[in-house]
């Protein structure tokens, strides 16, 4: 299927220096609207994916770098799907419009299942940390709860695809989930919370 190319010849546009910017069809909204807060964050989601990529490529040769490297440039191209739908304006249609649908929540689904075979089962909560690509990667896990909690937001004020909600749902508990394979396939401690007696 041939894709056809965006071409951006300017960055900068100088129309949203009044504190305002356009949605896809043309609505112009404040910047701090919920609906640009919540692709905003999508985005920022999306920036620390692609530090997760960044240093993950740096060690080729880590058990498990390609298969960590295939699942987040997959969800990497759907959190842009997810970014796309977000920034369009409320009924506005346009031809081959990305969705988010069941196989993409199934796909991580079983990722989760697939990772969680080689993990021993939880027994106290973890604190963010380890090595830079699961502490990287809880990032990731917190933007992207963020991000959902905006879409529920959003959700109750105007239509939103249940389907994104559901996707960065599942997106979050996969990210915390890949964390703790990332942590366990080379060889990095999880540090676990204590609690401390009364």
């Amino acid at each position: 299927m041939k894709q056809r190319g965006m071409r951006i010849t300017k960055v900068y546009t100088r129309t949203g220096d009044r504190g305002k910017t356009r949605l896809a069809g043309g609505q112009s909204v404040w910047k701090d609207d919920l609906r640009v807060e919540a692709y905003g964050t999508v985005d920022e989601l999306n920036a620390v994916l692609g530090a997760v990529r960044a240093f993950n490529a740096a060690k080729k040769g880590a058990s498990g770098a390609r298969r960590l490297e295939d699942e987040l440039r997959w969800m990497q191209s759907k959190l842009f799907d997810v970014g796309g739908l977000l920034a369009t304006a409320k009924g506005q249609q346009f031809p081959n419009m990305p969705q988010i649908i069941g196989p993409d929540v199934t796909r991580l689904e079983k990722a989760m299942d697939h990772c969680q075979e080689e993990l021993a089962p939880l027994k106290e909560f973890i604190l963010p940390g380890g090595g830079i690509l699961s502490s990287l990667l809880h990032q990731a896990r917190t933007v992207c709860r963020r991000a959902e909690r905006l879409c529920v937001a959003l959700s109750r004020r105007e239509s939103v695809d249940p389907a994104i909600i559901m996707f960065l749902n599942r997106l979050s508990d996969a990210l915390f989930v890949w964390a703790r394979w990332v942590a366990k396939r080379r060889g990095e401690p999880e540090f676990l919370w204590q609690r401390e007696s009364p």
